[in-house]
C-alpha cells in the first residue's frame, strides 16, 4: 500500500494557515471559519483512515507475528552528519502516533467547529483561524516524526503557536504577560531537552526511533556507557534532560507556572491546547522514548517521571480545591491528570502485563483528550453565557443551558471515574499498575482520585446548582455550532473507555490480557463517589459549609488559593537574586571595569596624541631642528663609550 497520501496530514493544516494567513484581511467570518473547518474535516477523515488501516486495515508492515511494528510512511535524509548520525524528514506510523491521528484532528475539528460561534465578531477571526491551523500542523508533526531531531522542530513550533494562540488579545496585557511567560518558561525547559538530544546523538549515534527502540542497540549503549556521575549512565542523564523539556510542555511541577496564565487565551485555545493536545506532548515524549527509559539499567530517569508526576498530580488537585476562576480549576485539573499519565508510565515495565501502566498512560491519554476537551467548550459555553469566568457569578444554570448542564455532567463523571464513563477504565489501569509496583505512588494516586472528584462537583454544583445570582441578562443556551462539539465530545467520553487498548497500544507493541480487579473497582468507585457526595452536601445549595471548610483549613487553604507562592518564589529568585546579585553586579563590572578599562586605553591614546602631535607640525624648520638634534645625541652617546 503506497503510504504517500499520509502527507496530506500534514501539507493540509499548513496549507490552511499560507491561506488564512496571508488572506486574513480579504477573508471575513464565517468565509475563514468554514475554509479552517473543512479543511480539519478533511485532514481528521485521512487520520482516522491512516489510524484504521495501521489497526485493522493490514497496511503493509504493521502488525508482524502479532506484535504491531514501527512504519515509515516516508523518510528522507536531510542532513548527513555521519554513516549513522543523519537529521531526516518524514512520518512514522506505529501505535502511538496512530492513536494521536485520532486524538489531535478530532479535537481540532471541534475547536474548529465550536470556534465559528464562539469567536463570532472578533476582529481577528480570520487571523485565529490561521493560528489554530499552524497548531494543528506543528501537533501533527510532533507525533509523526521519525527521529528526535524532527521532534524537536516541531517542539518548537507547537511553543511558537501556543505563544500565539495564548496571546490572541494582543491589545490585553495580561494575556501578552501570560504569552510571554509560556515562551519563556518552556524555552528553559526546552533547553534540556536540547542538551539531551544531543547527547543521545554524541554517544548512541542515531536519533532514529527504530534504532533508539531496538533492545540490541540499547544493550549495546548499557555496556558501553556504565554509570557516569552520581552513579547514574550518561544514557540516563540524556533522558533526564529529555523529560525536562517534557515536563516544561506537560507543566510539570516546577515548571508548572505557566499553564494557569494560559488561560488568557480564547476558551477553544485552553481546550485544544491546554486539555488535551500541547500538554500531553511530554507524555507522548517519554512514551516514543519508552524502551530506552525502561531499559536503562539504573532506573533513574524513570524514578524521576515517576515521583515527578506523582508530586504534580496531588500538588495541582490541593491548588484546584480553592480557585473561583472555573477555568483555572480545570487548567489544575489538568495539570493533575498529566501527572497521572507521567507517573504511570514512571510505575511501568515494558513487555508483556509489566507494561501496563504504558497502556494505561497512553488509554487516559485518550480518554482524558475527550472528557477535558469537553469540560473546557462546556466552560467555553457557560462564560459566553454570563460573560464571567467566576463561580460566584453563577448558579442555577441547568434551567437555562440543558445541553451544556447534560454534557457537562457527564464529562465531570467520567473524569471522577464513575462507570461505565471513559475515565473510569482509564483510572482504574493506572492504580493497578500503581499498586504492583510502588505503594507510596499508589496512596498518593488513589488519594487524588478522591481529590478529584471532589473539586470537579464542587465547581459542577456552584455553576448548575447554587443559588442564582442577579444576571444582568437572562442566560441562554450556546448556537448549534458550540452545542454540536459537545454533544459530539459527550458521545466519546461514554464509549471511549471500551476501546480495548490492550491489544491495540502497549510498551512492546503486543496484545496482553487484562481483567477488573474487583476489590481495586470497589475502592476506586468509592472514594470517587464520596468525593462526589461531600461536593453534594457542601456546596449544592448555598450554605455556611463551604465557609467553614475553608476555616478549617485557615492558612493552609490560603498557600493553595495562591497556588503555595510558587510564582512569587519565582518572582523572587528572578529579581532579587539574579537580576539584583547577579545581573545587576555583572553589568556594573561590564560598564566600569571593561568598558572602563578599554575606554581608558582610549582616552590615554587621545591624550598621548594630543601631547605629541607637535612632532607633525608640517613646519620644515621643526623637523630640521629634531633631526639635528637626534644626530647630535646620537653622536654624544657614541663619543661617551668610544
Amino acid at each position: 500500500m503506497d503510504l504517500g497520501y499520509t502527507a496530506l496530514i500534514l501539507l493540509i493544516p499548513i496549507s490552511l494557515f499560507l491561506i488564512l494567513g496571508f488572506n486574513f484581511k480579504r477573508l471575513k467570518e464565517p468565509v475563514s471559519g468554514i475554509i479552517g473547518t473543512v479543511g480539519l474535516g478533511i485532514t481528521a477523515l485521512i487520520s482516522y483512515y491512516t489510524a484504521y488501516s495501521y489497526f485493522f486495515g493490514g497496511m503493509e508492515g504493521a502488525k508482524i507475528d502479532g506484535v504491531y511494528q514501527k512504519v515509515y510512511a516516508m523518510n528522507m535524509v536531510w542532513i548527513n552528519f555521519s554513516d549513522t548520525l543523519h537529521m531526516d524528514m518524514g512520518i512514522l506510523i506505529d501505535p502511538i502516533s496512530a492513536m494521536m491521528l485520532i486524538v489531535v484532528p478530532t479535537i481540532s475539528l471541534m475547536v474548529h467547529l465550536y470556534s465559528v460561534g464562539y469567536m463570532h465578531g472578533e476582529a481577528g477571526f480570520t487571523r485565529f483561524f490561521a493560528y489554530l491551523g499552524l497548531f494543528t500542523f506543528s501537533m501533527l508533526g510532533l507525533v509523526l516524526a521519525t527521529n528526535l531531531f524532527m521532534i524537536y522542530i516541531f517542539w518548537e513550533m507547537v511553543g511558537v503557536s501556543s505563544y500565539l494562540l495564548i496571546g490572541y488579545y494582543y491589545n490585553k496585557p495580561s494575556a501578552v504577560l501570560a504569552a510571554k511567560k509560556a515562551f519563556i518558561v518552556t524555552r528553559f525547559a526546552d533547553f534540556g531537552f536540547l542538551m539531551g538530544i544531543l547527547m543521545i546523538g554524541f554517544y548512541g549515534e542515531s536519533w532514529d526511533f527504530k534504532v533508539l527502540a531496538d533492545p540490541a542497540f540499547i544493550a549495546g549503549l548499557q555496556a558501553k556507557f556504565g554509570a557516569a556521575f552520581m552513579g547514574i549512565s550518561v544514557i540516563s542523564w540524556a533522558l533526564i534532560f529529555i523529560f525536562i523539556g517534557g515536563a516544561g510542555k506537560s507543566a510539570m511541577f516546577p515548571l508548572h507556572i505557566w499553564l494557569p496564565d494560559a488561560m488568557e487565551g480564547p476558551t477553544p485555545v485552553s481546550a485544544l491546547i491546554h486539555a488535551a493536545t500541547m500538554v500531553v506532548a511530554g507524555v507522548f515524549l517519554v512514551a516514543r522514548l519508552f524502551p530506552l527509559f525502561s531499559f536503562m539499567d539504573d532506573g533513574a530517569a524513570l524514578q524521576v517521571v515517576a515521583y515527578t508526576g506523582a508530586f504534580t498530580t496531588i500538588f495541582a488537585a490541593i491548588i484546584a480545591f480553592s480557585q473561583y476562576d472555573i477555568k483555572r480549576v480545570l487548567a489544575f485539573s489538568t495539570m493533575s491528570q498529566i501527572g497521572y499519565m507521567m507517573l504511570a508510565l514512571g510505575v511501568s515495565g515494558y513487555a508483556g502485563h509489566d507494561g501496563l501502566g504504558f497502556m494505561a498512560s497512553m488509554f487516559h491519554l485518550f480518554t482524558h483528550a475527550m472528557f477535558k476537551a469537553l469540560l473546557f467548550l462546556a466552560a467555553g459555553s457557560i462564560i459566553h453565557a454570563v460573560h464571567s469566568n467566576y463561580m460566584q457569578d453563577m448558579g442555577g444554570l441547568r434551567k437555562y443551558m440543558p445541553i451544556t448542564h447534560i454534557t457537562f455532567l457527564i464529562a465531570a463523571l467520567a473524569i471522577s471515574g464513575i462507570p461505565p464513563l471513559a475515565g473510569f477504565f482509564s483510572k482504574d489501569e493506572i492504580l493497578v499498575a500503581a499498586l504492583h509496583d510502588n505503594i507510596l505512588i499508589f496512596g498518593v494516586t488513589y488519594l487524588v482520585a478522591g481529590m478529584t472528584a471532589f473539586y470537579m462537583f464542587r465547581l459542577y454544583f456552584r455553576i448548575f446548582w447554587w443559588n442564582e445570582p442577579n444576571y444582568k441578562h437572562t442566560p441562554q443556551e450556546a448556537p448549534k455550532t458550540m452545542t454540536i462539539p459537545l454533544l459530539v465530545l459527550a458521545f466519546m467520553t461514554i464509549i471511549s473507555g471500551f476501546i480495548p487498548f490492550h491489544s491495540l497500544v502497549t510498551a512492546d507493541g503486543a496484545a496482553f490480557h487484562t481483567h477488573f480487579n474487583w476489590y481495586m473497582v470497589g475502592a476506586s468507585v468509592g472514594i470517587g463517589t464520596f468525593g462526589i457526595l461531600f461536593a453534594m452536601l457542601m456546596y449544592k445549595k448555598e450554605n455556611k459549609l463551604s465557609t467553614r471548610f475553608r476555616a478549617a483549613f485557615g492558612v493552609f487553604y490560603i498557600w493553595s488559593y495562591n497556588k503555595f507562592y510558587i510564582d512569587e518564589i519565582y518572582m523572587f529568585v528572578t529579581k532579587k537574586i539574579i537580576f539584583d546579585r547577579i545581573a545587576a553586579p555583572s553589568a556594573w563590572f561590564d560598564r566600569h571595569i571593561v568598558d572602563g578599562a578599554m575606554n581608558g586605553i582610549g582616552s590615554g591614546t587621545e591624550w598621548i596624541s594630543d601631547k605629541i602631535k607637535g612632532l607633525q607640525s608640517g613646519r620644515v624648520q621643526d623637523y630640521a631642528m629634531f633631526f639635528v638634534s637626534g644626530v647630535v645625541v646620537i653622536a654624544m652617546i657614541f663619543w661617551y663609550y668610544l
